[in-house]
C-alpha cells in the first residue's frame, strides 16, 4: 500500500497524556471482572435452553438474543458515552448486564423460557459493554499505539474469561444446594461481576478518556488554526474536508465488515460446540475446558495482535485472520469425537482469528472516525457486529439440525475468506501502514 500523508501522520510518534497509563489500569480492573460475567452465556446459555426447551433446535437462541441485546445495548452506551462520555457509558452498559443475569437465574428457577429469553437480552447489555471498553482505551493513545492499547484491554477480559468456564461445575453446585438449578449457577457469578464492573468504572474512570481527547483535540486544533482569512486558504480546507470525509467512510465500512465476518463466523460456531460436546457424551467440566481454550484464544494473543497491526498495519492482519478462521473451521470438522485434543485446537484457532479480525478492525475504524462523532459511530459499528452475531447464532442451530456440526464448521471457514476481499478493497488513501523502523 503507497504512503499518504494521513498514514505518515498516524504511523508517527505522538506523545500520550499522562492519564492514558490510569485510564488502562482502570479498565483492565473492570474487564477482569466482567469476563466472569461474560462467560456464562458462552458456556452455559445453550444447555440452558436445550434443558428448559427438550430440544437442541432452538438452543441457538439464548445467542440470538443476548447478541440482539447486545446489538441494543451498543447503541445505547455509544449515545451514552457521546454525550457523557465513557465512564456514564460503559457502568450503565454492566449494572444493566448484570440486572440480566438476575433475570436468567430467576427464569431457570421458576422454569420460564419467556422470562429467560427476555432476560438474555438485557444480559446482551454486559456483553456489548465488555467489547466497547476496548474503544475507551484507545482514546487518549498515541496513533501509532492504538492496536496495542486496544489489545490491552482486551487481554483483561481474558482473565475472567478464562477463569468463568472452568467454575461451571463449583456456581452449579453452589446454586444446586440453593434450590435453583445447577445450569444457572454460572449467571449468578455473572451478577456480582457485571455489577462490581460497573462500580469500578464509575468510580475510578476519571477523567473520562473521552472527554479529556476531545479537550486535547480542540486546543490543538485551536493552536494550530490558520493566521490567513484568504479564500485559497479556505477552498483548500473545504478540500481537505471532503477527502477526510471520504476516507472516514471507507474506514468504518472496511473495519466494520471485517469486524461483522469475524463475529458471525465466531458465535456460530461456538455456539454449537458445547452443544456438540454434549451429545457425544463428554462431561460438563469437559465442556469448560474447551470453552475456556476458546476463550484463552480470543484475547490472550491481544498483546500480540495489537503489535502486528501497529507493526505492519490492519489489512495485513485482517486478512491472516480469515485464513486462520478457514483453518479453524477445516480442523473442527476433521476432529475426532472420542477426544477433545483436536477440537481445543480447533476452538484456540478460531479465537485467534476473531481476535486478529477484531483488532485490526478497531483500529480501522478508530483511526477513520472523528473524535467528534467517535463514540456514536463505535455505537452504530458494534449494533451491525451484534446483529451479524445474533444471525450466527440463530443458525447454526438450524443447520446443525439440518445436517451436522462438520457442515457448520466448514461453512464459517469459508465464510473467513470474504475478509479478503474487504481487505482488498480497503486499501486507500490514509490506510494504516506498518511503523517505521
Amino acid at each position: 500500500m503507497s504512503g499518504s500523508p494521513a498514514s505518515s501522520k498516524r504511523a508517527s510518534s505522538v506523545e500520550e497524556p499522562a492519564e492514558q497509563r490510569r485510564t488502562l489500569i482502570v479498565l483492565l480492573s473492570a474487564q477482569i471482572l466482567s469476563g466472569l460475567g461474560l462467560a456464562a452465556g458462552i458456556t452455559v446459555g445453550a444447555l440452558l435452553a436445550e434443558q428448559m426447551l427438550g430440544s437442541s433446535r432452538f438452543s441457538g437462541l439464548p445467542t440470538v438474543f443476548f447478541t440482539i441485546g447486545s446489538a441494543v445495548a451498543a447503541v445505547a452506551v455509544g449515545r451514552i458515552s457521546q454525550r457523557w462520555g465513557r465512564r456514564a457509558g460503559l457502568s450503565a452498559g454492566y449494572f444493566t448486564g448484570a440486572l440480566g443475569s438476575l433475570g436468567v437465574v430467576i427464569a431457570a428457577s421458576i422454569n420460564s423460557v419467556v422470562l429467560l429469553f427476555a432476560s438474555m437480552l438485557v444480559y446482551g447489555a454486559g456483553v456489548s459493554t465488555n467489547l466497547q471498553a476496548r474503544y475507551a482505551g484507545a482514546d487518549l493513545a498515541a496513533p501509532s499505539r492504538r492496536g496495542r492499547a486496544v489489545s490491552i484491554v482486551l487481554v483483561a477480559t481474558a482473565v475472567g474469561a478464562i477463569i468463568g468456564p472452568n467454575l461451571v461445575s463449583l456456581t452449579g453446585d453452589l446454586a444446586g444446594q440453593v434450590g435453583i438449578p445447577h445450569l444457572a449457577g454460572p449467571f449468578i457469578l455473572g451478577i456480582g461481576a457485571y455489577a462490581s464492573a460497573g462500580l469500578v468504572l464509575w468510580l475510578l474512570l476519571r477523567p473520562d478518556p473521552l472527554l479529556l481527547a476531545r479537550r486535547i483535540a480542540a486546543a490543538s486544533a485551536v493552536d494550530d488554526a490558520p493566521r490567513s482569512d484568504s479564500s485559497t486558504g479556505t477552498d483548500a480546507a473545504v478540500r481537505s474536508s471532503s477527502q477526510t470525509q471520504r476516507t472516514w467512510s471507507r474506514g468504518v465500512a472496511s473495519g466494520a465488515g471485517i469486524m461483522i465476518i469475524t463475529q458471525v463466523v465466531m458465535v456460530a460456531i461456538m455456539t454449537m460446540t458445547p452443544i456438540h460436546i454434549e451429545h457425544y457424551g463428554h462431561s460438563l467440566a469437559i465442556t469448560g475446558v474447551v470453552i475456556a481454550a476458546h476463550v484463552a484464544g480470543m484475547f490472550l494473543p491481544s498483546p500480540f495482535s495489537g503489535w502486528l497491526v501497529d507493526r505492519f498495519g490492519d489489512l495485513p492482519i485482517a486478512v491472516a485472520a480469515g485464513v486462520i478462521l478457514l483453518a479453524a473451521g477445516l480442523l473442527a470438522a476433521w476432529a475426532p469425537v472420542d477426544t477433545v485434543g483436536m477440537l481445543v485446537l480447533a476452538l484456540v484457532l478460531l479465537g485467534l482469528g476473531w481476535n486478529l479480525g477484531l483488532v485490526s478492525g478497531t483500529t480501522l475504524v478508530t483511526d477513520a472516525a472523528p473524535l467528534a462523532t467517535r463514540a456514536r459511530t463505535q455505537g452504530m459499528v458494534d449494533l451491525g457486529i451484534a446483529l451479524a452475531g445474533a444471525g450466527g447464532g440463530l443458525s447454526s442451530g438450524l443447520i446443525i439440525t439440518a445436517s451436522s456440526y462438520a457442515t457448520l464448521t466448514i461453512a464459517g471457514g469459508i465464510l473467513g475468506l470474504l475478509i479478503i476481499p474487504i481487505a482488498a478493497v480497503a486499501q486507500r488513501p490514509g490506510a494504516r501502514q506498518p511503523l517505521t523502523k
